[in-house]
């Protein structure tokens, strides 16, 4: 049995489990779930509604087949909850879980990682990060949250994977789900210029490899939790 080598373990964004899950989709499923996730993230089904399949299908215009894919494949990307004798509601996530759970998750994941990363990374590394860039911005051109938030979320999946930590790629890959949720919720309230700068910045410490440089950015990037009198998050 060989040991798996960083390169083994890098994913682009198109091949993570999503996108796998996306590919057994049928062409119905794929227009169902695309018309229930922009719903669901531009507010009109809000945290705590039902999703009742009967009357989705009526909406759709479709049977509960590809309602039931759609469903199954937003809970895999943890916008929503299926619940027994329930069905599927929408998922929120709240301020206390971004800032007491999940922002506090990413700093020691992605503290450790980085700093293993930047010693490993190659140039088509800090390529394919800075192809995350420009599809960031692709995105904001086109008003896209999805597309930006699913380059997001490859960048950082790029330096963790690259760090040859099987152990932290598992982790980041089981909370990947909420860590999307909430980079919905707070992208929306954020410019999309905003992001792809701050995401250049991150590329050029990565690309000092020192260690120093790299988590003092990544921290600002992140941004540590504020007191709860004047609390502030920042996404991603």
């Amino acid at each position: 049995m060989t040991t798996p080598t960083p390169s083994d373990l890098r994913l682009a964004p198109e091949t993570t489990a999503i996108a796998e899950a996306g590919a057994k989709t049928t062409p119905r499923g794929k227009q169902v779930i695309e018309a229930v996730r922009t719903a669901i993230i531009s507010g009109r089904f809000e945290p705590g509604d039902r999703l009742i399949e009967s009357a989705l299908s009526a909406e759709f215009g479709t049977s509960r087949g590809p309602v039931r894919e759609a469903l199954r494949q937003l809970e895999n990307e943890g916008l929503v909850m299926s619940f027994p004798y329930r069905g599927a509601v929408v998922l929120g996530v709240s301020d206390e879980e971004v800032q007491e759970v999940l922002i506090p998750i990413r700093l020691t994941l992605e503290r450790y990682s980085f700093v293993r990363a930047i010693a490993t990374m190659t140039d088509d590394d800090f390529a394919e990060l800075g192809k995350q860039i420009w599809l960031m911005e692709q995105a904001g051109k086109q008003n896209d949250l999805i597309k930006l938030v699913e380059a997001d979320l490859g960048f950082h999946e790029i330096v963790i994977s690259a760090s040859g930590q099987l152990h932290t790629v598992q982790i980041w890959r089981t909370i990947w789900p909420r860590i999307r949720a909430y980079f919905y919720r707070y992208e929306r309230a954020r410019s999309f210029e905003a992001t792809v700068e701050e995401h250049r910045v991150l590329l050029a410490a990565l690309q000092t490899r020192d260690p120093a440089i790299v988590l003092a950015e990544l921290e600002r990037h992140i941004d540590v939790p504020a007191p709860p009198a004047a609390a502030k998050v920042r996404r991603a």
